[in-house]
């Protein structure tokens, strides 16, 4: 597909696309510069791959890094050493066009690769002296100082409604109301939190002219239904079994084993546990059963006849204002389910009454990591989500190859009773877990460390 955007030709070659495909276009249409975008953690390998080639190849064209997943630390040290040429991360979609323009003026492009040359060698000198401060635990020695808590004296609560249920059309406005700004001016570039960002000294005035316009285009998508809203959630009989989470169905028969990953930084002289998701479930030993909930939501049917619209009309800001809001929805639906979980469809919590920055600010009993994210950083582990959910077939939410998710504006996780659960990172893991996270899910160890390059603490 090919678009004009702020005066340049863009050539979108779409997602997930073959390294040799894309070099093979740049050479063919004699580009100036190649843009690589990534949502998920296995797409950074993939990039240093792409960066790899262009050496091999002989290519001088800059290299322009973006996405969700992406960060200038990964970029500086991982995929800046594999390319002698310019190599740049934009950490949002609204710096881009300001980017390009850069590295199409030789002028510009010189003072801004100088500059970014020499932060870049600064994160890697310092990345490497965090690599040498570093210590790992053994695994057996992380296992061993776990969460601990009184599953004897404690009662894990049953789900009200049982099963799974669908979600075909939520109101609109319903989730609108849970919408949480701060991320939205981020995605912009403002940092402040809103409402306070909007009378900031150096950003209100450009926080109030896009938060005016946000909330216009909210209404028409509220109002004239460009977007449709669709959910899927389940509950299940659960025990953990040390690392790993046990489910069974309703009839108690075996189902399906979630797999997680356990903290192995050393704790010395600190009273901490090497927290691992599965500690937050009633262990098998215990005879208490527990229960853990799983749930897809979506905000993105119906946005791409409105973004081809856009790109029909040149209109990149309203394109990138509705992808935005889009992606604000997901998360706001997401809030909004989970409350309605805590107090009606589990019920753990039905005398709950929070205000949303209460929510935001997660006040509430329980949690839901997502697969990909800190807790429970291995993206693979959606498969086992779809299979228990099957959003592609209920909800039109699908999975790429790389664990993607499509619409991109839809949000996927676990549902976690316990009155202590909190979030956390699991941080970088030693070889010794590695293995055992392979053997546990029956994958070969180079396909884990594909799956999971940033955590490797010992393939820096």
């Amino acid at each position: 597909v090919v678009l004009q955007c702020n005066g340049y030709e863009v050539i979108d070659l779409g997602v997930m696309v073959p390294c040799d495909k894309i070099l093979d276009v740049a050479k063919k249409e004699n580009v100036d510069i190649i843009g690589l975008s990534g949502l998920i953690t296995p797409s950074l390998d993939e990039m240093v791959n792409v960066a790899s080639e262009m050496e091999r190849l002989g290519f001088e064209l800059p290299l322009m890094i973006g996405g969700a997943t992406t960060s200038r630390i990964h970029t500086a040290v991982k995929i800046s050493p594999s390319y002698h040429g310019p190599i740049i991360h934009v950490a949002d979609a609204s710096r881009a066009v300001g980017v390009a323009s850069n590295l199409l003026n030789d002028t510009l492009k010189a003072e801004m690769m100088q500059a970014i040359d020499t932060e870049y060698e600064a994160i890697r000198v310092r990345r490497r002296g965090q690599q040498e401060n570093r210590n790992l635990a053994p695994l057996e020695q992380a296992r061993s100082n776990p969460f601990q808590w009184d599953w004897e004296n404690y009662q894990p609560p049953e789900p009200l409604q049982k099963g799974i249920q669908v979600f075909d059309d939520y109101p609109l406005a319903d989730i609108a109301r849970r919408i949480d700004w701060t991320p939205f001016f981020q995605s912009w570039e403002l940092a402040g939190k809103f409402p306070r960002i909007l009378d900031d000294e150096v950003v209100g005035k450009e926080a109030t002219r896009l938060y005016r316009d946000a909330q216009q285009m909210l209404k028409q998508i509220v109002e004239e239904k460009w977007l449709t809203a669709k959910a899927v959630i389940g509950f299940w009989p659960a025990n953990s079994q040390v690392d790993d989470i046990l489910l069974k169905d309703n009839n108690g028969q075996p189902l399906i084993t979630l797999h997680h990953l356990r903290q192995q930084l050393e704790r010395k002289g600190v009273v901490k546990p090497n927290y691992c998701l599965s500690d937050y479930i009633a262990p098998v030993d215990s005879g208490k059963t527990d229960w853990l909930g799983g749930f897809v939501v979506t905000a993105g049917n119906g946005i791409e006849e409105h973004l081809q619209r856009f790109a029909a009309d040149h209109d990149d800001y309203s394109s990138i204002m509705l992808k935005a809001l889009a992606d604000r929805l997901a998360e706001a639906f997401a809030e909004r389910l989970h409350e309605r979980v805590r107090k009606e469809f589990w019920g753990y919590d039905s005398e709950e009454s929070l205000s949303n920055d209460d929510m935001i600010d997660e006040k509430y009993r329980g949690i839901r990591p997502a697969p990909g994210y800190p807790a429970c950083p291995d993206h693979t582990e959606k498969t086992l989500l779809w299979q228990l959910l099957q959003p592609d077939q209920r909800i039109g939410v699908t999975l790429t190859e790389s664990y993607a998710m499509y619409p991109a504006s839809s949000v996927s996780g676990w549902y976690f009773s316990h009155p202590e659960a909190r979030y956390f990172g699991t941080g970088k893991i030693a070889r010794d877990q590695v293995e055992d996270y392979a053997a546990r899910k029956g994958l070969e160890i180079k396909e884990i460390e594909r799956c999971i390059p940033h955590l490797l603490g010992y393939n820096d």
